[in-house]
């Protein structure tokens, strides 16, 4: 008789063939009518439609740079963005080049977000600006180094941190970019770690409801992440996209970097699963949201992204993953350096790094805008915001700089 496992995995295939690659033919004539007539989706949202915090001349949008490109331009010209290069996505201390890092991951998710709301007629433009600066919060070490700076940052002020919550302060208070609220929005509501099956908009339509959202994800933590709604389609079409990035990415990494075989997963495609994932489910998302208010997927491709993400879980993040590996040294360093941190701030001490290395940068960045730091004003947040913004290669140098008892891999590509 069979096993339970090939029992499971021929379930797991069955619903797959279920899911199709293609859109169906009824939704093709339509598309191509629409197309042909000049159609515009209602529920799109328009350049016209952008609202900043600030009036400022230079963010007039005009004929050639309407205001969500202007978005993107912002977003690129950050340091934070090019930051990115050096923060992991899942593997931290492999070398291996191949691999990927958070600044691949955040092309992937513009790119699949593109070409699904180009499908659907939605803003392109803002499409790209939040699946460009949704990840700019991000810790080093991914979402191991989100949770070790959220344990320590809880522990001493009762309030949660979360990087799309960051991303949010990035743009809007440390580097004053004057983003609209659209992409603030869709950087803040992403979280790809909670899927549905159909994504509805939040009903958002200016600043002041948006910060309280902000302030509640700070003081409430999860219980408020979990009800992010976007306030746009293409809000809605970044959050799934950023799933459909990982999910069959980090696959082709682990076993890359020869942590998992081939046949190791359910669905029995191993690194392939990348390419079908990516091309079954944006057909399916098409079909199931096309000139609808509402981002949509069938239940066979809301089930399989559940089953893969929670197998991803289980099988890289928790046992391949830096977790696995560094978990207790890692969260040691990240304590150890908060705690530092926050002594040179006490003690005033502008020759350390976090002066030098990051609030006489903030500082110059704000100025052009004619505002400034406050980072005296709440020193723990001044800390969180210092290692947040840290790549792998300078949170461990600067780690090991302060306390030289903390040893972390170093990266080698050549052995003897």
């Amino acid at each position: 008789m069979p096993s339970q496992d090939t029992e499971r995995r021929r379930a797991v295939r069955a619903r797959m063939d279920r899911i199709q690659d293609v859109l169906s033919d009824a939704l093709v004539e339509r598309m191509t009518d629409d197309r042909a007539r000049g159609w515009r989706n209602p529920y799109r949202t328009d350049d016209a439609q952008a609202l900043r915090r600030e009036e400022r001349p230079g963010d007039a949008p005009n004929i050639w740079r309407p205001a969500f490109v202007r978005d993107v331009e912002k977003i690129i010209h950050t340091p934070a963005y090019n930051r990115y290069a050096g923060k992991t996505q899942v593997f931290s201390f492999r070398s291996n080049d191949d691999l990927s890092r958070r600044g691949l991951h955040v092309q992937l998710v513009a790119r699949i977000a593109r070409d699904i709301g180009y499908a659907l007629g939605l803003n392109t433009d803002l499409i790209e600006a939040i699946g460009l600066g949704h990840d700019l919060g991000h810790t080093p070490f991914g979402h191991a180094g989100e949770r070790c700076l959220n344990e320590v940052f809880h522990e001493r002020t009762g309030r949660w941190f979360f990087h799309n919550v960051h991303s949010v302060r990035v743009l809007d208070v440390l580097y004053g970019r004057n983003i609209s609220l659209q992409v603030l929005d869709g950087a803040l509501t992403h979280n790809g770690e909670y899927e549905q099956q159909v994504f509805e908009l939040s009903g958002l339509s200016g600043f002041e409801a948006f910060d309280d959202v902000v302030e509640r994800c700070y003081t409430q933590g999860g219980l408020a992440i979990g009800h992010l709604r976007p306030m746009t389609l293409e809000g809605c079409v970044v959050r799934i996209s950023d799933i459909i990035a990982y999910v069959g990415r980090d696959r082709q990494d682990a076993i890359e970097a020869g942590l998992l075989g081939e046949d190791a997963f359910e669905d029995g495609l191993g690194g392939a699963y990348n390419s079908w994932i990516l091309s079954h489910a944006a057909a399916d998302i098409i079909e199931h949201s096309y000139g609808s208010d509402r981002i949509a997927m069938s239940e066979d491709l809301f089930l399989e992204i559940r089953r893969a993400k929670a197998e991803n879980y289980a099988k890289i993040y928790r046992s391949s993953g830096i977790e696995g590996e560094r978990a207790e040294e890692l969260a040691r360093a990240f304590r150890l350096v908060y705690g530092r941190c926050l002594d040179d701030l006490a003690r005033r001490d502008e020759s350390s790094y976090i002066f030098r290395h990051h609030i006489a940068r903030i500082e110059r960045a704000l100025s052009h805008y004619g505002r400034r730091y406050a980072w005296d004003a709440d020193p723990e947040q001044t800390v969180v915001d210092y290692i947040a913004s840290m790549t792998d290669g300078y949170f461990t140098e600067l780690a090991g700089r302060y306390f030289p008892e903390i040893r972390f891999p170093r990266r080698t590509y050549i052995n003897e």
